[in-house]
């Protein structure tokens, strides 16, 4: 069949992100099915009252951080307007531009922000499959959840949907669902890399893939935060790229207890740079934009084989690999 010939909406476009996400999590698809088996149980015991409050999407999408936010027309969708961050300047951005069929924004905005925190239990489960002990990990990212949980309650989350409510268009946003499709890409690039390799050899091969090249000519390309490039690696862990935003600060001593070397992130925090320093962890930065764009482009490239005109902005920078 001839790609103009192909058709998708909104709810098929999201449900492609949703599941290639759910392909590319470190947990596994298993995982992924008994999470939210465990969900609909829970459900299926609250009282009425409960479950006319419950976010009923929580039973099939494992990312609430992804969502659906606006629906202004359910129609076929032929230009897509695609931003790292999407905000009212971008909404009137796709209207001067016009024909845009559908906004799609990688950070979490709407219903997708208040609920960033609920993605970060997938970095316990990713620890402990880099030995940290479950209970280590739950226990120390609760106290990061919560944080993470009280931190966005005070922000002004609809004001973008809002906008393209006004303007009519539609909006959804796709963020750990595209992440892990950028932290499984840079776990298969350097899975077969000696782990005796120092930290230069590493900033070099993730220096070739295209969207950190890139960024490289404006001064946002991999840089080592913590060690020296003449360090060796030893046990190298993607740790840092998915999974809502950044974890416990405490959990690097941890992560040396359990033969972590390296981490591979998409940025750091002075505070979690000190701990990391502390612990005698390598954290080598990727770059934040750069790393989203890796994610959300290797989504895209699904949408325009199915011959949908993709309009990037905001920090996207677009790579095709089709």
């Amino acid at each position: 069949m001839c790609p103009c010939e192909l058709k998708m909406k909104i709810k098929e476009i999201f449900q492609l992100a949703i599941n290639k996400g759910i392909e590319a999590d470190f947990r596994g698809k298993e995982r992924i099915e008994k999470l939210l088996k465990r969900r609909k149980e829970k459900f299926e015991k609250l009282s009425d009252k409960e479950k006319e409050e419950f976010d009923k999407e929580s039973l099939e999408n494992p990312y609430l951080d992804s969502r659906i936010l606006h629906v202004a027309q359910d129609r076929e969708i032929k230009k897509v307007l695609v931003g790292i961050d999407i905000e009212p300047a971008e909404i009137l951005l796709a209207k001067e531009i016009g024909n845009v069929d559908l906004i799609i924004a990688h950070h979490p905005i709407g219903k997708g922000l208040t609920h960033l925190s609920e993605v970060m239990e997938l970095q316990c489960d990713v620890l402990n499959q880099y030995g940290v002990p479950i209970n280590v990990a739950e226990g120390l990212m609760k106290e990061r959840i919560s944080e993470v949980a009280r931190g966005v309650n005070a922000v002004n989350h609809q004001r973008t949907v809002d906008a393209a409510k006004i303007l009519g268009f539609n909006l959804i946003c796709l963020h750990t669902a595209c992440d892990n499709l950028a932290a499984k890409f840079i776990k298969d690039k350097i899975g077969k890399e000696d782990s005796l390799m120092r930290l230069e050899d590493l900033t070099k091969i993730l220096e070739e893939i295209p969207e950190y090249r890139e960024a490289i000519k404006f001064g946002a390309g991999p840089k080592i935060f913590v060690g020296d490039p003449e360090r060796r690696c030893g046990k190298i862990a993607v740790t840092e790229i998915t999974g809502g935003t950044e974890g416990s600060p405490k959990l690097y001593e941890k992560m040396a207890q359990s033969g972590i070397g390296t981490i591979i992130g998409m940025h750091i925090s002075e505070e979690h740079k000190k701990e990391a320093e502390a612990a005698n962890i390598n954290v080598v930065v990727a770059g934040h934009m750069s790393s989203d764009s890796l994610g959300v482009n290797l989504f895209l490239d699904e949408l325009e084989k199915q011959g949908i005109e993709i309009i990037p902005c905001s920090g996207l920078i677009r790579i095709k690999r089709i």
